[in-house]
């Protein structure tokens, strides 16, 4: 049973959700959109299905089918960046045209109920009066009504001037106006009192051909008159409707005989109004049974059966329904649905499925924000990297968007069109871990897959496979790691044999290797062998002229996902943003940006300082300014040793003796750093007992 979710409960996704509702194979989780009060939220509820205002809610929880019926692009392209790989999405347009042709059904049965209920009141309805007209203004036709109503013979008035028979008549006006005239009063010149109805006669040229005219002595038209008037409005609009339906539509009577067919009948079955008419209602099946003689049988409609009609044995889905007036079976009427749009249609998308789940790395470097110079130079070295088969290693503190340059980093490479196997080396719990990368042979373990199980280097072969949190591997695991680097070729959980693999490792890390290498918790040969490429990616407080160009894609990408119309931040809430130093980076950006959209009101479009949190302000050394000194005699090398040596002891002591966050805040390596320590006998021990 496929689990399905429908985003949007408007029009289309109302629709869509009576349609799935029905069908065994589907069970709808959820309906979700952002109007409280969207017809399609109280029908699912009247189902038990639940509702959200939050797709994003939804989306994870073991999803095969999303429809997006909102019609909106951007929801659209959000719901394919969020949801699961094997998740597919059909797009808004497939809901709307989903609506509109069950809609038009719907409307078609009922207006053909409500058109042979019309036509049975017309016949009983005979006795009035009706005269025809030619395009001439000559009569060309007129019933008995008509003889007793205007008191002269049939004979006497057909092939004469309507104006000669009835002098008053504006039948003639008709012809030239093509506008009918409901219910109006006229006098005959026997003094009888009628009401009128005159029709233009319009053919399917859109040329008028002639006009009639039914009357009633007044007495009647008392009574019957507003009810004539709706039957043939009705009338006119069943007709319309009828004639423009994309669906095939056919009617036959209490016989099985045709009575009547649209254009459309004709371009799906192929087969014209001459040979339908008059002749059998089997006449058009080229496989199956007739639905007509079947419901002139049992009077009960069918609904969705599968048939083949016409030379060409066109595949339909046939709807009929009875014809009952007052308890008699006057006939029946059937409406085709071509579903070979749909199969089509089906096809498509089991192809877009395929193609989308390969396409697993979902961002280039465009989606990169950020223009600063530690920002260039990280982007320069990833293209780099990106053109190589080397091992890169991205370094940076956690929401600096080393997953995004592992992305980039392989869709810019020639395996783009390969897998891209994502990897977090910190989620699998240790005892999965080696069967999950390298994979296990059959009988490994206790209920270890019969034939084995390839492992993610295997299902990413002549791909990449980002090993994301690399410095959480354990020491053994590492072992096993560095021989894929090493040779090439991998060992299965019980396997004997090695297996080669081409596949290009992307590793990041936001802890400190070289310290995990001093206290023997990561090996050193694996440490070269990574980082062969390494790229640093520096945190937001080191490229703060980033944080424009972020905060305006951020306030974008929220505005989709919110449904808001945020458009820029004042002035004064930007430069607390900028003078924040963001020890959660880009992604407390996010954070924040998103939770001042949240308490913002509908109508404000402008972040203001009163929706931000309280930002704890950079720390500067504005006051701490050296003061102008006089020169004591030493030399510019001493002086600038002493000046080193000072720096080195403050940055130091403010990092509360952390070395590898003293490096990167100096700019210099790990290494440098503890050259320059053990040069000027610097050492946290001394530096606690001198302060």
């Amino acid at each position: 049973m496929k689990r399905v979710l429908i985003v949007g409960a408007g029009k289309g996704g109302t629709a869509l959700l009576k349609l799935l509702n029905e069908i065994d194979r589907m069970q709808i989780v959820a309906v979700t959109d952002i109007n409280p009060g969207a017809a399609g939220l109280s029908i699912a509820k009247s189902y038990g299905i639940p509702t959200d205002r939050n797709w994003k809610d939804w989306i994870h929880k073991d999803i095969d089918i999303i429809i997006e019926a909102t019609g909106e692009e951007e929801v659209f392209n959000a719901i394919r960046e969020t949801r699961h790989r094997s998740t597919v999405v059909i797009p808004g347009s497939v809901a709307y045209v989903t609506a509109e042709l069950l809609e038009e059904k719907e409307s078609l049965v009922q207006e053909l109920k409500q058109q042979a209920e019309n036509q049975h009141l017309i016949l009983n309805s005979i006795h009035d009066g009706m005269i025809v007209i030619t395009e001439e203004g000559k009569v060309s036709f007129l019933n008995r009504s008509a003889e007793r109503i205007l008191s002269r013979k049939r004979s006497s008035m057909i092939g004469e001037p309507i104006n000669e028979i009835i002098p008053a008549s504006r039948l003639p006006q008709i012809l030239t106006s093509r506008k009918k005239e409901v219910n109006q009063k006229l006098e005959l010149d026997n003094g009888k009192k009628v009401i009128t109805t005159r029709i233009p006669m319009i053919g399917q040229d859109q040329k008028v051909i002639g006009a009639y005219a039914v009357f009633k002595d007044i007495t009647e038209v008392v009574n019957l008159a507003e009810e004539i008037t709706d039957l043939k409005e009705v009338k006119t609009m069943l007709e319309a409707i009828i004639h423009s339906s994309d669906e095939a539509i056919s009617v036959v009577d209490e016989n099985g005989s045709g009575l009547m067919i649209n254009p459309a009948y004709t371009r799906i079955t192929g087969l014209s109004e001459s040979e339908i008419v008059g002749e059998p209602a089997t006449v058009d099946i080229s496989e199956g049974e007739s639905m007509h003689m079947k419901v002139l049988r049992t009077r009960r409609p069918v609904r969705g059966v599968r048939m083949k009609v016409g030379p060409s044995k066109k595949d339909v889905l046939v709807n009929v329904a009875p014809v009952i007036v007052d308890g008699k079976l006057k006939g029946s009427v059937g409406v085709l649905h071509d579903v070979s749009e749909i199969q089509s249609l089906t096809s498509e998308l089991k192809r877009a499925r395929q193609i989308i789940r390969s396409l697993e790395a979902k961002y280039t470097f465009d989606d990169i924000i950020g223009d600063s110079p530690e920002m260039t130079l990280a982007l320069e070295q990833a293209k780099v990297g990106a053109r190589t088969p080397a091992t890169v290693l991205l370094r940076g503190e956690s929401g600096t968007g080393k997953e995004l340059f592992a992305h980039a980093i392989h869709n810019e490479s020639k395996r783009r069109h390969n897998k891209f196997i994502r990897v977090n080396c910190a989620a699998i719990a240790e005892s999965l871990l080696e069967s999950e990368l390298f994979g296990y042979e059959e009988g490994a373990f206790s209920g270890a897959k019969r034939g084995g199980k390839k492992g993610l280097f295997e299902e990413g072969n002549y791909g990449s496979i980002f090993l994301d949190e690399i410095g959480e591997l354990t020491l053994p695991m590492q072992a096993k790691l560095l021989r894929v680097l090493q040779e090439n070729e991998i060992m299965r959980v019980g396997g004997t044999k090695p297996v080669h693999v081409d596949v290009r490792v992307i590793a990041a890390t936001n802890i400190n290797l070289e310290k995990a290498i001093m206290n023997k918790k990561f090996r050193e040969d694996l440490y070269y062998r990574l980082n062969r490429l390494p790229i640093y990616i520096p945190p937001l407080r080191e490229r703060r002229g980033d944080v424009h160009l972020l905060t305006e894609h951020l306030i974008q990408k929220l505005n989709e996902d919110y449904g808001r119309h945020v458009i820029s931040v004042n002035d004064q809430a930007f430069q607390q943003l900028k003078d924040y130093d963001w020890p959660g980076n880009v992604r407390e950006l996010e954070n924040i940006i998103g939770r001042a959209m949240i308490y913002m009101e509908n109508v404000e479009d402008t972040i203001l300082p009163g929706h931000l949190p309280h930002l704890k302000k950079a720390a500067t050394d504005a006051a701490n300014q050296e003061k102008d000194t006089p020169w004591l005699g030493e030399t510019l090398q001493q002086a600038v040793d002493e000046y080193e040596k000072k720096l080195l002891a403050d940055a130091y002591r403010s990092h509360n003796y952390n070395k590898t966050q003293t490096a990167k805040a100096l700019g210099i390596s790990i290494r440098n750093l503890y050259y320059k320590l053990e040069k000027y006998h610097l050492d946290k021990n001394s530096m606690q007992n001198f302060s």
